[in-house]
């Protein structure tokens, strides 16, 4: 029978139309149990070939066609030809199938995008898996129980769509880019059943996109999650008398039963619409998700110089793939790249170099801590000191310390460069690698600094020249403040740790950003500096040997760094009006004469700007910056006296006592004047309850990324618009606007600064 001829279809997305040019009238019934065993006895008999009788199983399950599976697993032919997909990466060959299989048979696996923050679901621990000294083509996902996956399969598809989404496009021409996925056994520490099902490792945004299609519009993210969630993991109710069934049959079960619904919906809705007539848009979202196209991968060899772990080659090979896809072609943000290449390339030199460096302990130790399987509190075992605070700042100082260290650092950065397929690697570039491997304990907690932070590191971070020789040791303290005065007698230890470890609390405090400042300025101001110079160049200033000032400051910074907050003298997170919470830490500015070396006025320590950082690193040349930009702007005499720092905006304060009611005659109606002020007054109660309502999100949003403080995009865009209405309004009845529009002022010159590089 012909295939009736397609028309584009309009569709309500949201407040949006999208205009589908063809979706399937009939959607693909289950697969034969017959068929399922072929494929299953197929891939069992070809030697290029590699997964569990589980794992084949699993595949099968989630192939629409199975005898097409089949038919791609027969043996090769004499000449070694086969219909087999083959990529070949460093050290092993990936071999994969073509096929289209169901949108809930597939979990999402670890999201590379969010892999740089720090997330309220801690992602599974992955384990390798072989047979004998041959690499298997699966994956082990140790969860800490069954609700652990449930929350981990909803957050990762909540965050994806939080980040991006293709929903429109989907919904017009259906996911058209194969995903890649591949059997995984999912663990549970607390003792329960094994479940083996398919996981997509690449196009996981796909994914997710497509499940909020199905669910639609109208649906929250978190919603549509949920739902994903509650399809993937729910068992099908056995009957009484039937023998129990293996927790992966029972939940395989339960997704054929959610498919059965879906399938018998959509052919209701196509019965009762004819061969051609019109169908809802829910029908459409169904035929435009029920199935997506895929590459399983089902083998792996590795080449003969391959020096890795057998049980490490698979999930190696696949992060190889995602590589060459996301860093060099369709990238990543730079922080996720920075964080698959980083770890990537740190375990790969753990495996292939460190029993060559007699570095084999501790190497896998630095690669768990770096990635967040052992706590800052392990740092001491680590590194076998007892001397070392289990801080975050500490886990900082010394990841840097041992990440900078020859041979280690020069394997590092050839490791790197040949993943991003770069011809070279900067030590700047390398820089940016270490910087979300550093923030990993203070992610959220300094989430409002984040962004500027990685972009300092990306402009050297505290990689200066003395941190990056060799010949120097962490040296571990309780008061950074003791190590000054045997850094000012050349111990470079005491100084190059002030370095390290005070240079990262300014980073991560953003008193410290890529090429510092955006303006400079002749006098002490918020936000500007005395001139520009790179974020290394000013910690190597800083960090001078003959530098006092620059010492102090670093060890002051070290000293008060909190990674559970943010200090007060940061522009990072504004706060909200009088009833705001005091800051539980500022960094500050030195005075040498102090007997603590800590600036004042009037007896209160003056807060630390990024002008005070910049000027501290190298007095001669502020001072020569300064002296020009006065005569070039004309000023007579030596600089003026520093400004005392610019306070945070706050909003004016609100009365809170009981509103005054006018003497009103009972016998009269309101006036119009008395009703203005009534619903003045009833706004100006609303707009108090608005801000508190917005100090309260603050505070809950003071330790996270994830969720967004004030929703998704669209209900953000929604928020702001309603603001933007109040605050126009608000203007046009300004009583001071129709005395300015007689007498308009003069206006200023601007002033003009300098701006060049």
């Amino acid at each position: 029978m012909p295939k009736p001829t397609s028309r584009p279809i309009t569709v309500e997305w949201g407040k949006e139309t999208v205009v589908v040019s063809d979706f399937p009238r009939t959607l693909p019934g289950a697969s034969a149990v017959d068929d399922r065993a072929k494929l299953v006895r197929a891939g069992a008999a070809n030697p290029h070939a590699g997964l569990t009788e589980d794992a084949w199983h699993a595949v099968a399950r989630a192939s629409t066609a199975p005898m097409l599976v089949a038919h791609q697993l027969r043996p090769p032919t004499s000449d070694g030809s086969g219909l087999l997909l083959e990529e070949h990466v460093d050290g092993a060959t990936l071999r994969s199938v073509h096929s289209r299989v169901w949108l809930s048979e597939l979990f999402p696996g670890i999201q590379p995008r969010t892999s740089q923050e720090k997330l309220d679901v801690d992602d599974p621990k992955v384990i390798g898996e072989a047979d004998g000294d041959h690499p298997l083509a699966l994956l082990r996902y140790r969860y800490r129980d069954r609700n652990h996956l449930w929350e981990h399969v909803k957050h990762t598809l909540n965050i994806t769509l939080h980040r991006n989404s293709y929903a429109e496009s989907i919904l017009a021409r259906r996911v058209t880019r194969a995903l890649i996925v591949h059997p995984a056994v999912f663990e549970f520490e607390d003792g329960d059943e094994p479940v083996t099902a398919l996981v997509a490792r690449d196009g996981i945004t796909r994914l997710a996109s497509a499940w909020k299609v199905l669910g639609g519009a109208a649906l929250k993210n978190e919603e549509i999650a949920e739902e994903a969630a509650d399809a993937l993991l729910t068992e099908r109710r056995q009957p009484a008398n039937e023998p129990r069934k293996p927790l992966t049959q029972r939940l395989a079960l339960g997704r054929e039963e959610y498919r059965r619904r879906l399938h018998d919906e959509f052919t209701a809705a196509i019965d009762a619409a004819g061969a051609s007539g019109a169908v809802t848009d829910r029908t459409i979202r169904i035929a435009q998700t029920y199935v997506v196209p895929t590459h399983i991968a089902v083998g792996i060899e590795p080449h003969e110089l391959s020096a890795l772990r057998v049980e490490d080659v698979f999930d190696d090979a696949l992060r190889s793939i995602l590589a060459s896809v996301h860093v060099e072609f369709k990238p990543w943000d730079d922080a996720a790249q920075n964080v698959e290449v980083a770890t990537r390339a740190l375990k790969l030199v753990a495996q292939t170099r460190s029993a060559e460096w007699g570095m084999e302990k501790l190497l896998q130790d630095v690669h768990a801590l770096a990635t967040g399987r052992l706590p800052e509190a392990a740092v001491p075992e680590i590194f076998d000191d007892p001397r070392i605070p289990g801080t975050a700042l500490w886990r900082a100082v010394y990841l840097v310390h041992a990440l900078t260290r020859p041979p280690l650092h020069e394997e590092l950065k050839a490791r790197a460069k040949d993943i991003k397929n770069d011809r070279r690697m900067s030590t700047k570039g390398y820089a940016g690698l270490l910087g979300p491997v550093i923030d990993l304990p203070w992610r959220s907690e300094k989430g409002s600094a984040l962004a500027q932070a990685r972009n300092a590191w990306s402009n050297g971070g505290v990689l200066c020249a003395d941190v990056l020789a060799d010949g120097w040791h962490p040296v571990p303290t309780e008061d950074f403040t003791s190590l000054v005065e045997p850094a000012l007698k050349g111990d470079a230890g005491a100084r190059c740790t002030l370095a390290v470890a005070g240079g990262i609390a300014l980073i991560a405090d953003k008193l410290l950003t890529r090429n510092v400042g955006s303006a400079v300025a002749a006098v002490r101001q918020v936000g500007k500096v005395p001139f520009r110079a790179d974020v290394s160049v000013v910690i190597g200033g800083l960090a001078a040997r003959d530098n006092a000032a620059g010492l102090w400051l670093l060890a002051h910074a070290a000293q008060r760094f909190r990674s559970a907050t943010m200090p007060g003298n940061t522009s990072a997170r504004p706060r909200l009006g009088p009833g705001a919470v005091p800051p539980p830490y500022q960094h500050v500015a030195i005075d040498l004469d102090a007997p603590d070396r800590i600036a004042r006025d009037g007896g209160a320590e003056r807060a630390l700007t990024t002008w005070d950082v910049v000027y501290a690193s190298d007095a001669e040349r502020a001072e020569e910056k300064i002296e020009l930009m006065l005569r070039q702007s004309g000023a007579a005499g030596g600089p003026p006296a520093p400004s005392s720092p610019v306070p945070p905006t706050v909003l004016p304060a609100q009365r809170t006592g009981p509103a005054q009611q006018p003497p009103q005659s009972p016998a009269r109606p309101p006036s119009i004047a008395q009703l203005i002020e009534d619903q003045r007054k009833q706004l100006a109660k609303q707009l108090e309850g608005a801000i508190e309502s917005l100090r309260h999100l603050e505070g809950l949003g003071a330790h996270r990324t994830f969720p967004p403080l004030l929703g998704d995009a669209e209900e953000w865009a929604a928020l702001r618009d309603n603001a933007v209405e109040i605050v126009a309004t608000v203007e046009q009845h300004n009583p001071k606007k129709a005395e300015e529009s007689e007498e308009p002022e003069e206006p200023e010159d601007d002033e003009t600064e300098d701006a060049g590089l």
